[in-house]
């Protein structure tokens, strides 16, 4: 039922003039989700409150609360088309009424981490799109279908809304930066382990696949009261300093079953990384940050190692925020690996010397969809320096594309192997000592690979051309004979 209601607002938004792509597509799902939610969440508690024999004041005013404005109903829970508003008045309710009230909760909200805050920063980051109010009133009704009451609805949910970001990520050729692979999420977490009790951080949190899965992983049938409280207030953390992606990794932690997301709606680069101090830090880091972009001389400033790429930026973020004994999972391009400039080589070195920098694995190309770079992920471990490094290169048996993406099978070989880090034909050790102390290159330089056969020379190219243009000479003339 899910997947066709998703199918059925995706040919409403493809009508719709103010929508131009997935981006947007996401974007307008999402803050139509959330209020949904947000409806089934507070008839949820009332109904909670009523059985204990206490009282509940809802967070939203009568006239703003989904049953009032978006789908008004008669006494049997049939819709009253009648009383619906729509057109031009559904559009003008929506920007000029809804919208602002929603956007005074971020002011009025007692702190960052209440539902109250993130409702008002969603709305204060977004805009309505939809310039058809008869367009916005059809996907409401197809929403108005859709219930957050039971795990098995949030999860079913959860897995079209997946999808949705997929296609986002694919849209353009940035998509990486909304979409990491979420086979690989899984494998990097699995390497990782964390654990209930040890907090894990985002600081590019993006749609919040790592943090999601995350929940996923540590999410037992079996778990105590204790534990789930756990993970749905003191386990996960993050930042992400664009709206857009800001939004969708909420709605998308939500869905997956975390009801008040501690994401903070801020560019992570902006925190002097000196200024970081133990009750900041954090036992578990995954995070895929945003290749090339380039920040502001007064945004480097923040850093001891100056660099106009943001990647090194957040690393260095990063290896800070971890505590003593932290376990960090980062996604990077692999020229960092080798870059010979002083950024590079210092972040390097630092690294080495500050963590125990004890896996890197060779991600082939076309595992991020129209990133068009190839990526390694780095798993150290944060106060003690680097021994010795295990490489492994990644190689599924097939090009990657959108149609063959990366897949749980293509990694379960690493994630066996990374336990024991044996030798083996893609697989190989590097010992610290064996680093160029000037460099620190850390390039993938695979021992174990087979032996490339020798060019020939162009001299022996072109006789064996010629050698086989007079021996289909030869049997053409035979032919002739023949005839």
């Amino acid at each position: 039922m899910f997947e066709n209601a998703f199918n059925n607002i995706d040919k409403e938004m493809r009508n719709e003039q103010g929508l131009a792509s997935e981006l947007d597509y996401a974007e307008q799902t999402s803050w139509i989700l959330f209020l949904k939610y947000l409806d089934d969440l507070e008839q949820s508690r009332m109904d909670e409150a009523e059985l204990e024999g206490r009282d509940y004041t809802p967070i939203l005013s009568k006239q703003f609360r989904w049953q009032s404005w978006a789908a008004p109903k008669t006494e049997d829970g049939k819709l009253e088309h009648d009383n619906a508003i729509t057109g031009d008045d559904l559009v003008a309710f929506v920007n000029d009424e809804l919208f602002p009230y929603l956007k005074a909760f971020r002011a009025s909200a007692s702190s960052a981490d209440t539902l109250e805050y993130k409702i008002g920063e969603i709305f204060s980051e977004i805009i309505n799109k939809f310039r058809s109010g008869y367009t916005l009133r059809d996907v409401l009704e197809i929403v108005d279908a859709l219930s957050f009451n039971t795990q098995a609805e949030k999860h079913e949910l959860s897995d079209l809304y997946e999808s949705r970001i997929k296609r986002m990520g694919n849209a353009g050729r940035n998509g990486g930066e909304y979409y990491t692979p979420r086979p690989l999420i899984r494998a990097m977490i699995k390497v990782v382990d964390p654990k209930i009790g040890e907090t894990v951080y985002d600081g590019a949190v993006g749609s919040a696949g790592f943090l999601c899965e995350s929940y996923d992983y540590l999410m037992k049938p079996d778990i105590s009261a204790a534990d789930f409280r756990t993970l749905q207030r003191d386990t996960f953390f993050g930042q992400e300093k664009k709206s857009l992606a800001y939004i969708i990794g909420i709605m998308n932690m939500i869905l997956h079953g975390i009801d008040t997301p501690n994401l903070i709606h801020a560019n992570t680069l902006n925190e002097n990384v000196m200024d970081i101090q133990e009750k900041d830090r954090h036992d578990v880091i995954l995070a895929n940050p945003p290749f090339g972009g380039g920040e502001r001389k007064e945004v480097q400033q923040n850093f001891p190692i100056k660099s106009g790429e943001t990647a090194y930026l957040f690393l260095q973020h990063f290896i800070r925020k971890l505590k003593a004994g932290g376990r960090g999972a980062i996604v990077i391009k692999n020229t960092f690996l080798s870059n010979t400039d002083n950024a590079s080589v210092e972040l390097r070195r630092e690294l080495v010397a500050t963590c125990k920098l004890h896996t890197i694995l060779d991600c082939p190309q076309g595992t991020f969809q129209g990133a068009g770079v190839k990526t390694v992920v780095l798993f150290f471990e944060k106060g003690a320096p680097t021994r010795d490094i295990w490489y492994y290169q990644l190689d599924p048996g097939r090009s990657l594309g959108k149609t063959n993406p990366l897949n749980d099978n293509d990694l379960a070989g690493f994630v066996d192997l990374q336990r024991t880090r044996p030798n083996g034909p893609k697989s190989w050790i590097v010992n610290r000592a064996d680093l160029d102390e000037d460099t620190y290159d850390l390039s993938v330089k695979n021992p174990n690979a087979p032996e490339a056969e020798a060019l020939r020379c162009p001299e022996e190219i072109i006789a064996d051309m010629l050698a086989r243009d007079a021996e289909t000479a030869q049997i053409l003339e035979d032919i002739r004979g023949m005839l």
